[in-house]
């Protein structure tokens, strides 16, 4: 009897025309370093007297389906995650490439997606419909993997003995690595950055209604939220002086890789919390900032994630 093992584990991924049904065809394979996506449905203990000290049979309680998925930051996959989060992008270039993909928040309706699962060797084919992105997070830091952490909420699972993916399209896998990060400031590049971490949230709304199988009617995105930190050695004045001061600075996160593919974050108005400077020993001392981004009215938006490869549309 063959037993799962991660190593053999699949993901392919289809944007749904129709909330909830997935695709027939048009499937991508997904590199990813782990998956909590799932769907469970607990038990509700018998709360009746009269029948002895032994309870009742259980209730069944309605269906949950959601978790997380660890991926790669990677110039070409990425792009369904980054359209996931904040609608389809505006794309230009001519074939081969490269092609720009500008991806802008504010939207207020985003595509859901078709997600399954595949443990061939069981076989188990799990298929995620309805899969709304809620928050998309990543760290910025001087060396080790880099990856981000997508929080998902699906309508439902569906499990069967063979894929309903077909034979899912693959993309070329081009990684970006911590190396490659930039950090800039007001278009300056901000040194002294020790480590840096962004999240975008879309703070979906669960539409719990009242059905027969138990499943939410849909996952509605509410104010969005882009939040942070970064941590810094503490050299100079001029983040202290912005946090005190109220002001708002642009700041650009970036990665580009040697072959011309790149992935640019600029969040346009970040405000700084006024932070506590603290000397815990004879080392450097260090600064921490926990940001929060907002509308910019100049730009009219809140952030704008570019990425630049040779895939022609997501």
């Amino acid at each position: 009897m063959a037993r799962a093992q991660g190593a053999r584990a699949q993901m392919a991924l289809a944007f749904e025309t129709t909330y909830g049904t997935p695709p027939v065809s048009g499937f991508t394979r997904m590199p990813f370093a782990s998956t909590s996506l799932g769907a469970e449905q607990p038990l509700l203990n018998s709360e009746l007297l009269g029948y002895g000290r032994d309870p009742l049979a259980p209730v069944r309680d309605a269906v949950t389906a959601d978790g997380d998925v660890v991926v790669p930051l990677d110039a070409g996959a990425f792009g369904f995650w980054l359209k996931a989060a904040f609608g389809p992008p505006a794309t230009t270039g001519t074939a081969p490439g490269p092609f720009t993909h500008e991806f802008q928040s504010g939207s207020w309706t985003l595509p859901s997606m078709s997600i399954e699962t595949g443990m061939p060797e069981v076989p188990r084919y799990a298929m995620y419909s309805g899969c709304v992105l809620d928050q998309i997070t990543w760290q910025m830091q001087r060396s080790g993997l880099l990856t981000a952490t997508a929080r998902l909420v699906a309508q439902g699972e569906t499990v069967g003995t063979t894929t309903s993916a077909g034979t899912p399209a693959a993309l070329e896998l081009k990684r970006f690595g911590h190396f490659n990060g930039s950090i800039t400031r007001n278009g300056s590049a901000l040194g002294n950055v020790v480590s840096a971490e962004i999240t975008y949230a879309n703070n979906l709304d669960r539409i719990e209604t009242i059905r027969s199988d138990g499943r939410i009617d849909g996952a509605d995105p509410s104010i969005a939220a882009l939040t942070g930190r970064i941590e810094v050695r503490f050299a100079d004045q001029t983040l202290v002086t912005q946090a005190i001061n109220g002001e708002a600075c642009e700041m650009e996160f970036a990665y580009v890789l040697p072959s011309g593919e790149s992935f640019t974050f600029t969040v346009h108005a970040v405000y700084l919390p006024r932070p506590r400077i603290e000397i815990s020993g004879p080392q450097g001392v260090q600064a921490t900032f926990d940001w929060q981004a907002a509308r910019d009215s100049v730009v009219g938006r809140m952030c704008t994630a570019t990425l630049v490869n040779d895939v022609e549309t997501y």
